[in-house]
């Protein structure tokens, strides 16, 4: 079993369900404030990061399009004085809700040298030399940052100076889109050190991708561990029934599944509040034996089905 306090300093907190008051995370709503007015989402982020802080999470992880996120950190930091926090952002999307629930498009994506400068220019004032790691916004194989000269050498700028760049993946043809920027290159060096991936049980496509990222020396950060909250909610009735067996929710068992990768360096959890952060924090006293795990592996969905399905989730 892997020692407690090991296993929680493989954790981070993604702020996408705290940032902004509509997101697509089934089970979000009963853990926020009422009124999602800005202050009160602001104070909710405080709350997450307070405990999660105090818990042994050193690892946070936002975009420019999740809302206030990146203000909501830089002010958390100003006030806290934390230096051991690791943070992570993200380029490429860019919101456009201006704080409504109910909206036709809350964001609109845009892989161009003119959306990183500005994005990046937002970010550096806001968090500074806070940022460890600067990722393209779900990048895919069609991006047009692959042919776009300007933009890998603007994007390798950042990289010289000593942000470590990766990107974000979504979709059934993760796998591909690791592959493709595995090879790209500026500079004589890998443009990319790091990369996000959607993995978790009823989605693990990418897993074999992922394990040769990371043998290749790439950092890799595993988001949506529960499926957008389907997990935690809605779990098949084989990860219910483990769940009952180990005394745990079944959000533990699925970030426990998680865990047991060991090529995932960082396990990125999406909680909306305090309760929920220490539900899924139960999945580091979890033992999964051999017998689990492959009821567990059992339950891996098509992809192509799993993502048609994510697609048709509403932000609420």
């Amino acid at each position: 079993m892997i020692p407690v306090q090991q296993a929680i300093g493989r954790l981070g907190v993604g702020l996408a369900a705290l940032g902004r008051p509509a997101y697509i995370n089934i089970g979000r709503a009963e853990a926020l404030p009422q009124q999602r007015t800005a202050q009160a989402m602001r104070e909710q982020t405080r709350k997450v990061l307070d405990a999660a802080h105090q818990r042994g999470i050193r690892w946070v992880d936002t975009a420019r399009s999740y809302g206030s996120a990146e203000q909501f950190l830089a002010d958390w930091l100003a006030e806290r004085g934390h230096d051991d926090v690791t943070v992570s952002s993200k380029w490429g999307y860019a919101y456009v809700a201006e704080w409504r629930i109910e909206t036709e498009v809350h964001e609109v994506k845009e892989h161009s040298l003119e959306r990183l400068r500005s994005q990046w220019a937002e970010t550096r004032t806001l968090l500074g030399r806070r940022i460890n790691l600067y990722q393209v916004h779900s990048l895919t194989t069609t991006s047009p940052l692959f042919d776009d000269m300007a933009l890998q050498h603007e994007l390798a700028r950042i990289r010289d100076a000593g942000v470590q760049l990766g990107f974000s993946t979504s979709g059934a043809a993760q796998a591909d889109t690791i592959e493709k920027a595995w090879e790209l290159e500026v500079g004589g060096r890998q443009l990319f050190s790091a990369v996000q991936s959607t993995w978790n049980t009823s989605e693990p496509s990418v897993g074999r991708a992922l394990n040769e990222a990371h043998t290749g020396g790439w950092r890799v950060l595993l988001k949506e561990t529960l499926a957008n909250g389907r997990l935690a909610v809605d779990p098949p009735a084989e990860l219910a029934a483990i769940a009952a067996e180990h005394g745990v929710g079944p959000d533990a068992i699925a970030l426990a599944h998680a865990l047991r990768q060991p090529w995932a360096d960082v396990v990125l959890l999406g909680v909306a509040g305090v309760e929920q952060l220490d539900s899924n924090l139960r999945a580091c006293q979890v033992e999964l034996g051999d017998k689990d795990l492959a009821t567990l592996e059992s339950l891996a969905r098509d992809a192509a089905t799993y993502w048609g399905e994510r697609a048709e989730l509403p932000w609420h």
